[in-house]
């Protein structure tokens, strides 16, 4: 990387040019981190930005732009949002980055204020959120809006979206707040709720955040308050503006008012007389912040006094009162000596670097997320190379970027399972979109899955055996006697396979609940078709669509055939395509099916499952009805009804309702427009009943 030329060095010519550079780079991570919650700086290459330009624009002042990233606060609203104007300006901190800063700051503060040395002047400081800044609007106690920062005149209108935050009161609390007043504060994720919320998103094959503040701004600022709602978003009042009357002589006793008026504030603020209390509390904060929960990158000092804050007042975009003091940046490099391959509970792949030691905000890093294959190709990383690593949210290290290339040859995803050997791929939705993970598809047979997936093959919505439950499951796999669902029915074999006491004997079961237990067992052997389906956990054959393969070929001899000829001849195959053609079936669960089908593991583990159970067929519903049993298919524009509701009422009366016409086709609806479904249908010699015709055939029923 080339060094830029040292500000005392410039010519005006270059200073002129740098500035330029610096307004635009500038400019690009404000609507980076901003507007769209994906930063692609860090905090400590953005701050070099704006300290490189500070410096440029003191030597030469009379170069400063008209558009001076000096003068600029965050990024415009984006679109999807109403635009919302702040009463007063949600302005950014100045920064210091040492303890000299720190006293420059403070006898800043003496000077502009003419206090004598002997007058003390009290600071608060207060861990700085690294989250999304948010002003609450309040009149009469009521929640009226809610702005993001914006541009720091005009934000975005995302007042339904935070009315969802438990943390935000609808109303406020207590007495003595003014009647009108903009209260503000940090939305942000703890470290646990965003590890939880990265874990459901990788399983639902969406985008990862890259840390809990992209996921807390991602999360408020979506045009779907549903999906807000379903994150698990916290909010820190630490600030306010635009209040029509006092309410506070001080900093201190303002956020001790916003708790008495119903909101969390930081209970790590604290009051100083002087810097060397100040930079205490940062040390303290420094050494203790990998154990707070949430991030900061910083802590936050502000005059106690609010009269001296009105005097003091503003810069052009910061007040005089303020200041950030931030911490260095928790980053390192070291080198990648090997990439493992993790299987989660889940059978997902998650490529794991190792790592030469390294110690990174005081924390020993050994090994580092690289999230999966497309991360690993899009870092260009290989065993050898020199990396920076991060501590992303001060608990899980990921790898930034390569620093040096260490010549080795380029990383290959394992097609194969490490943990059971079974086949490792990447599922291809209904929209053609390839999902981001690999996964093992040995399933129940995979070890690294096993526990999980046991769980779930005796759950309520599967087969749902009385007294099994996860606590069960879980001590019958660590004691070796249940690794696979057949082992659930030979249980008491097993235990003695072992050379176990019998279950009575064990802590917590007796003879009664033992006895109970095998009984409730072999109550299941005899298994409804949907229930055993839904209980082999296979990816994208979830319950609703285990019992819609159940509804449409009622017998499990019948539709485990079609699973292994279309596994084995093909998409172009009769048995693909009536596995395709139900309605409400995608290409996700039949393609699931066939590489599941493919696995030996799991043909075997289905073989000896089989051998202990028997699947029930299943029953036709309405067996009067004269489409019972039928396979209808619709097509072409429907006038009386919806398409909808026409597959609705035929599946009430026991028609198994395809989206495609074949052989198999006993009846095809035809409305105005009906296309090569009619001509198909006609060439198979295929019944063929306009809507009225249909609706007459059903009248009765």
């Amino acid at each position: 990387m080339i060094k830029p030329v040292p500000v005392d060095a410039l010519t005006p010519e270059a200073a002129e040019e740098e500035l330029a550079r610096l307004a635009e780079a500038i400019r690009e991570a404000d609507e980076a981190y901003y507007r769209n919650d994906a930063p692609d700086l860090t905090d400590a290459e953005y701050d070099a930005l704006r300290q490189r330009n500070l410096a440029i624009e003191a030597r030469f002042p009379e170069l400063r732009r008209a558009d001076s990233p000096a003068d600029r606060v965050g990024a415009g609203a984006g679109e999807g949002f109403a635009k919302a104007a702040h009463a007063a300006p949600m302005l950014s901190l100045d920064n210091a980055f040492s303890d000299e800063d720190v006293v420059e700051f403070v006898a800043r503060i003496r000077r502009f204020l003419g206090l004598d040395e002997g007058e003390a002047v009290a600071l608060t400081a207060e861990p700085k959120i690294d989250g999304l800044s948010l002003s609450l609007t309040f009149e009469n106690g009521q929640l009226t809006r809610a702005a993001t920062r914006g541009d720091g005149q005009v934000g975005e209108d995302v007042t339904a979206n935070a009315r969802t935050l438990s943390d935000i009161p609808a109303k406020l609390n207590g007495k003595g707040w003014p009647d009108r007043i903009e209260i503000r504060g940090e939305v942000y994720m703890s470290h646990a709720d965003f590890a939880a919320l990265n874990a459901r998103e990788s399983e639902a094959g969406r985008k990862v955040f890259a840390n809990p503040r992209n996921a807390a701004a991602g999360s408020l600022r979506q045009l779907d308050v549903g999906i807000t709602k379903s994150r698990p978003l916290r909010f820190f009042a630490y600030a306010w503006a635009a209040a029509s009357a006092p309410f506070a002589a001080t900093q201190t006793e303002a956020v001790a008012r916003f708790a008495d008026w119903g909101f969390q504030v930081n209970p790590l603020m604290t009051r100083s007389d002087s810097v060397d209390g100040l930079i205490k509390a940062y040390r303290d904060l420094e050494q203790s912040r990998a154990g707070l929960g949430y991030d900061i990158d910083g802590v936050v000092y502000k005059v106690d006094h609010l009269d001296w804050q009105q005097r003091l007042g503003f810069v052009s975009r910061a007040p005089r009162w303020a200041i950030a003091h931030k911490f260095p940046a928790e980053k390192a490099t070291t080198v990648l000596e090997g990439i493992d391959i993790q299987v989660g509970r889940t059978g997902s792949l998650t490529p794991v670097a190792r790592l030469t030691p390294v110690t990174v905000g005081g924390v020993v890093v050994s090994n580092a997320t690289l999230h999966n294959e497309d991360e690993i190709a899009r870092l260009g990383v290989k065993v050898g190379d020199t990396v920076e690593v991060q501590r992303a949210g001060d608990v899980i290290p990921q790898v930034l970027r390569v620093v040096a290339d260490g010549g080795g040859a380029p990383f290959e995803m394992p097609d194969a399972c490490p943990v059971c050997g079974s086949a490792a791929v990447r599922d291809v939705d209904d929209k053609g979109e390839t999902d981001v993970r690999r996964r093992c598809t040995g399933g129940l047979v995979c070890p690294a899955q096993a526990v999980e997936r046991l769980k779930h093959f005796v759950s309520r919505k599967s087969l749902d055996i009385d007294g099994l439950g996860a606590k069960q499951v879980q001590l019958f796999y660590e004691k070796g006697v249940v690794r696979a669902p057949q082992d659930i029915f030979r249980l008491t074999a097993r235990i003695a396979e072992a050379g176990l006491p019998p279950l009575a004997e064990w802590d917590g079961f007796g003879p009664a609940s033992a006895a109970k237990l095998i009984a409730a067992i072999d109550a299941r052997r005899n298994v409804p078709f949907a229930r055993f389906l839904n209980g082999l956990g296979i990816r994208h054959v979830g319950q609703t669509t285990s019992n819609q393969f159940a509804r449409h070929f009622l017998s499990w001899k019948t539709f485990w055939a079609a699973v292994e000829d279309a596994a084995e001849q093909g998409p172009d195959s009769e048995a693909f395509g009536e596995l395709m053609g139900i309605d409400g079936i995608g290409g996700a669960a039949v393609g699931a099916l066939c590489v599941f089908v493919t696995e030996p593991h799991n043909r075997e583990m289905l073989s000896a499952l089989l051998s202990e159970v028997m699947v029930q067929d299943e029953t036709a519903a309405a067996s009067d009805s004269p489409v019972a049993g039928k396979t209808v298919v619709f097509t072409g524009t429907l006038e009386q009804m919806t398409r909808d509701e026409a597959k609705a009422r035929a599946s009430a009366l026991g028609a198994k309702v395809s989206g495609s016409v074949s052989a198999k086709t006993d009846i095809l609806v035809a409305g105005p427009g009906a296309g090569s479904k009619l001509t198909k249908a006609e060439s198979l010699g295929v019944k063929t009943l306009t809507e009225a015709e249909w609706l007459a055939l059903i009248a009765d029923a």
